[in-house]
């Protein structure tokens, strides 16, 4: 079938709901729940770009199985060409939820192709898992479905002597059988982002490696229906407060939901399992299948535009209170310039030193991706903090939307007014500021942009791990001889 359309996206995820749980009730129905149908129907806002004529080249392309135009994010890239291409598409749909909406379906259609392409690398582990993976891509690519995945196991201990939650089968994600239908697994997973989804993805984490031969019943990849029996999705507490979108901008629009995965002994058919049981290809699956350098794509792509968003809120801010003249508000406005810039320039290094890899795809250079994202998890926090140091009071001061038309109307319009917009428009921003930098949505976004990437320390050693530092050694040992 075709790319799909919103309301085609919507009628799938009404007939075929997840078992969701929400403020301990079961979500009978996530299409009219009033926590999750704005984020919903923005996920379908993002399907209907893709039958807008004037962008129809730009979301989709001719699928090389069907003939139907497809979404571009399935794209497996051949040349620079195909890498800038799907990079306008993703900035589109990036630009609908300001950057506000990290789990967009195009993060897992990037990986999911990256792993098809790679389909030699599961044949090592079984055969058959090869011809698994592909035809699952082209199933998700053919029926234009949403995703979700989870990644990591919870943890009992933090501590180095703990059990860590990796080798502890009562609580991790485990197979505990093998049948003839496929493999039986229980356990949990962390985190579930947008589980108003088609489908769950579920595979080992690049940043949280499994500890040696005892982790094999913990070693896999796998997906599912996320109607799938057994299966049940915790969700935290809605940050869709069901208020207008006057008071909560962008928590009213942008909620794509965060989730524990509850697995109650459910049968994963074979067809659907991709890795098992081999430890040392779990743990270098992102790495060695380059799925994570292009989910890496997507991801600086959207970071882009949240930088761009950030820039031009902050900067509308300082035009409406007239402190553009003081040092400070240069000095922080360029502080998220830079961000941007930088951001800008890793995603464009990217795309310009792209290689054909191993799997015959044109792959983004890896090293400028994975500095764009370390950075990002300082740059955001901070610049959620400069929104604060500009809007101070006027972010505290800050009248509802039924105020404006309440009992102190008059003296909100009179003394709210600023020389540059009237209190009607200096309200509205401040609401948008305050939901980009105070609110629980807000929250939730450092939080997110914080941790979603892994964890720092363990991505710096990475980094420093593959990173060649020799040519650079050697040129200063030259030196020192001469």
């Amino acid at each position: 079938m075709p790319a799909r359309t919103g309301d085609e996206y919507i009628a799938g995820l009404r007939e075929n709901s997840p078992e969701l749980y929400l403020q301990g009730e079961r979500v009978k129905d996530p299409t009219t729940h009033p926590g999750l149908r704005n984020g919903v129907h923005t996920l379908a806002r993002l399907y209907d770009l893709q039958h807008d004529p004037d962008l129809r080249d730009a979301m989709t392309y001719v699928s090389p199985s069907s003939g139907d135009r497809v979404g571009l994010s399935f794209i497996t890239p051949q040349s620079q060409g195909d890498l800038e291409r799907r990079n306008t598409m993703m900035t589109h749909w990036a630009r609908v939820s300001c950057g506000m909406m990290g789990r967009t379906p195009d993060f897992l259609n990037v990986s999911f192709m990256a792993m098809a392409a790679a389909g030699e690398y599961f044949a090592r582990n079984r055969p058959e898992f090869q011809h698994n993976v592909r035809a699952y891509y082209e199933y998700v690519r053919e029926n234009d479905l949403v995703l979700t995945h989870t990644l990591i196991n919870l943890q009992r201990s933090r501590l180095p002597s703990g059990s860590g939650l990796e080798d502890t089968t009562d609580v991790a994600l485990s197979v505990v059988k093998e049948t003839d239908g496929g493999i039986v697994v229980n356990g949990a997973r962390v985190l579930a982002t947008l589980p108003i989804a088609d489908e769950i993805a579920v595979y080992p984490a690049r940043s949280h490696r499994l500890p040696g031969d005892a982790a094999a019943p913990t070693s896999f990849a796998f997906a599912l229906p996320c109607n799938t029996p057994g299966l049940k999705f915790l969700c935290r507490e809605s940050f869709d407060l069901q208020r207008s979108r006057f008071d909560h901008p962008l928590g009213s629009r942008f909620e794509e939901m965060d989730a524990i995965a509850f697995f109650d002994n459910v049968l994963v058919p074979w067809e659907r399992v991709f890795l098992l049981g081999d430890v040392d290809l779990c743990n270098n699956m992102s790495i060695k299948t380059r799925q994570y350098v292009h989910s890496g794509h997507q991801v600086v792509t959207k970071n882009v535009v949240k930088c761009e968003f950030v820039l031009g809120l902050a900067n509308l801010m300082v035009q409406t209170l007239g402190s553009g003249q003081l040092p400070q508000v240069h000095q922080m406005l360029a502080e998220i310039i830079e961000n941007l810039e930088v951001t800008k320039a890793c995603l464009r290094t990217a795309e310009v030193d792209a290689e054909i890899d191993e799997w015959g795809v044109m792959s983004p250079a890896e090293t400028p991706l994975m500095v764009a994202r370390q950075l990002f998890m300082r740059m955001y926090p901070r610049m959620a903090e400069i929104l604060h140091l500009l809007g101070s009071s006027s972010l505290m001061a800050l009248p509802t939307e039924a105020d404006l038309s309440g009992p102190l109307a008059a003296e909100i319009h009179r003394y709210l007014e600023t020389d540059t917009a009237s209190a009607e428009d200096r309200v509205r921003l401040f609401r948008l500021a305050w939901d980009t930098c105070c609110s629980a949505f807000a929250s939730r976004q450092v939080l997110y942009e914080r941790f979603f990437q892994g964890d720092q320390v363990r991505n710096a050693f990475l980094l420093n791990s593959l990173y060649d530092k020799q040519p650079m050694t050697d040129r200063v040992r030259a030196f020192l001889e001469e």
